[in-house]
């Protein structure tokens, strides 16, 4: 019964550490596709700290990824100190899962205030491919799908707008679609609709909740762990059979030498 038992919270325990493996390399995704979001929009943001939470969550990823190999290794050989290290590992990565969780909530209402710096860099596009905010605009506009802050109306108060002639948008507005479309307003349906501050924060807040339910995710994980490896021990260091300690006990004392 003992030996069926051992082998049923091994199995657990392989399959808990190939699921630590998935969820860690999904966090690791998430988290550089909000860091490359970042630093391909960085002049729209007004702090850095918006990305802390991927950044623990790439630390965080990679602390799973080792655990899920080392659990592995607790599951296939008895060893009390790759078990030790194990929890050890484990214990770590639910504290960076939990500030991280933390953060990303945190964050996720901070990103409306944080991209305010957005219409002041629209406010300082030129056009010119050597300026860098508009470039970053450029490049913003084309890789989103998106024009202005809310929609292309937003370029209607900017000084490029009255300086180009008052009837067009940047080219980059244009949808890919339409080869013909060059930014003119007499056809602004061939303008993509959204605006960039939209999709912007849409996809910072897409990845801070997923980030969150991730790291819920590794919480139940771990739980799992735990009691698989707690059962582990158990089974490698059973109790002492009290049963002999009581014979101990019963048996009488010698008798004194006359």
């Amino acid at each position: 019964m003992s030996e069926t038992r051992n082998t049923f919270f091994k199995i657990v325990l392989q399959i808990t550490c190939q699921l630590l493996w998935l969820v860690g390399l999904v966090e690791g995704l998430s988290a550089v596709y909000l860091l490359l979001n970042y630093s391909h929009s960085s002049l729209f943001f007004s702090h850095t700290y918006i990305i802390l939470p991927a950044c623990l969550a790439l630390a965080s990823a990679a602390f799973l990824l080792v655990s899920g190999g080392l659990g592995l290794g607790v599951s296939l050989r008895v060893s009390t100190c790759l078990q030790a290290l194990f929890l050890y590992l484990l214990v770590i990565v639910l504290c960076l899962e939990a500030t991280t969780a933390a953060l990303a909530h945190v964050n996720i209402k901070k990103v409306h205030s944080e991209l305010a710096p957005f219409k002041d860099v629209l406010q300082r596009y030129t056009g010119s491919s050597q300026d860098l905010h508009s470039n970053a605009v450029d490049a913003t506009q084309e890789e989103l799908q998106c024009c202005g802050i809310y929609d292309y109306r937003d370029w209607l108060a900017t000084p490029w707008f009255n300086h180009s002639g008052g009837n067009r948008v940047p080219r980059s507005c244009c949808n890919s679609t339409y080869p013909m479309c060059n930014g003119t307003l007499d056809l602004t349906e061939l303008l993509y609709p959204k605006g960039c501050q939209v999709k912007l924060e849409e996809a910072f807040r897409f990845v801070l909740r997923l980030i969150i339910w991730l790291s819920l995710a590794v919480a139940l994980l771990e739980v799992v762990g735990f009691v698989s490896v707690a059962q582990l021990i158990r089974d490698h260091n059973p109790p002492l059979n009290t049963g002999q300690g009581k014979a101990l006990r019963t048996e009488p004392v010698g008798q004194k030498a006359p």
